[in-house]
């Protein structure tokens, strides 16, 4: 599977970057494999090395992001640049992606250099299968190491990027929305709402590492047994605690200051600990019935994240087992369609993923 979806990749390197050499191969292998491992030994350094190149480099408006594996892609500065996206979120996802795993990753980078000379043999790539030949045994007679890109390819290709997990790729219409919110006062609060198993949680998760801000969860807000009546389940949006969100969250989200809010834990049905969140620049409210009609127009951006009722259902019984689906089925979806469709969620959204 790993090696049908590189061979598809490095075809499509081999297009895009047609100057590619035996050693630019061997380098996107080791990209491929350990990502950019070996780029952050010095945080400060790193973050002086992209800036420099970032301000260097002329905008185009080219891909954001080449995918180079299952895990990996390559996100181009000039692309970044162009979209008038700061270089320190591109920063953060660099930092984020960089992994320890070498161990694990080794295997991998061997495959994918046995993919690329399959992939010579059969005249795919732009060099010759002697230049790969003589090149790989000179290599890795050095030992695996990351290599720097030929002087051809540089000369032709201006390479200027930085290689990220691939799962940040689903940010990138969020980003953009929120560079429009330049103009407006911190800290800027994001809503994230959505279906149940929708990847509300994976999206906010990402966002607070690329935003470096903290998340209120709509889980910790989980309705306690003396409030479960049918005539709250009736209202749009009954299903949370939302008195004690407007107590708790609402009136210290647009300050400037740190708080702390207490977490209802459904598995114990009680209170357990607060949950602090600290004072920045940017905040995240995820969950359903984040944009709750009582919280009001608190939030600066508001996402709706989307998904089919076929593959929210394997989701939900990969996650949480069939029996529990099985109450998502009859009980929460019902509840929470019920407030999509009155509070009029998706037509409210300033983005749909």
């Amino acid at each position: 599977m790993g090696g049908a979806t590189f061979t598809r990749y490095l075809k499509q390197q081999a297009l895009l970057h047609p100057s590619m050499t035996a050693q630019d191969g061997v380098k996107l292998c080791f990209q491929a494999a350990f990502g950019a491992e070996h780029l952050l030994a010095d945080q400060e350094q790193a973050w002086t090395a992209l800036l420099a190149e970032f301000e260097q480099t002329s905008p185009q408006g080219i891909e954001v992001f080449e995918a180079i594996s299952a895990e990996y892609s390559r996100y181009n500065l000039a692309a970044w640049k162009h979209a008038k996206l700061p270089p320190e979120w591109l920063f953060q996802m660099f930092c984020h992606s960089v992994s320890a795993e070498r161990e694990s990753a080794e295997p991998l980078f061997r495959e994918y250099l046995n993919i690329v000379t399959a992939g010579v043999n059969k005249g795919l790539l732009p060099f010759t299968s002697r230049a790969w030949r003589e090149y790989l045994e000179s290599y890795l007679a050095g030992g695996v190491r990351p290599v720097h890109h030929s002087a051809p390819y540089r000369i032709s290709e201006h390479p200027a990027y930085r290689v990220v997990k691939r799962e940040y790729g689903k940010l990138l219409p969020v980003l953009q929305t929120l560079v429009a919110l330049s103009g407006k006062a911190e800290p800027k609060i994001i809503a994230i709402d959505g279906r149940a198993a929708a990847g509300k949680t994976t999206v906010a998760n990402l966002l607070s590492q690329v935003l470096k801000a903290d998340v209120i969860r709509m889980d910790d807000f989980f309705l306690p047994m003396e409030l479960r009546t049918e005539a709250r389940f009736a209202q749009s949006g009954g299903n949370i605690h939302y008195e004690r969100f407007c107590r708790e969250v609402l009136p210290h989200l647009k300050k400037n200051e740190s708080f702390s809010y207490r977490r209802f834990d459904c598995g114990t049905m009680d209170y357990g600990e607060s949950r602090f969140i600290q004072s920045s620049s940017w905040r995240i409210v995820e969950g359903s019935y984040s944009c709750h009609p009582a919280f009001g127009d608190y939030m600066d951006c508001r996402v709706f994240c989307e998904i089919s009722a076929e593959e929210q259902m394997e989701r939900i019984i990969k996650r949480n087992g069939r029996q529990m689906a099985e109450v998502f089925l009859v009980r929460w979806i019902p509840l929470e369609e019920h407030y999509f469709k009155t509070e009029r969620l998706r037509n409210k959204a300033d983005l749909i993923i």
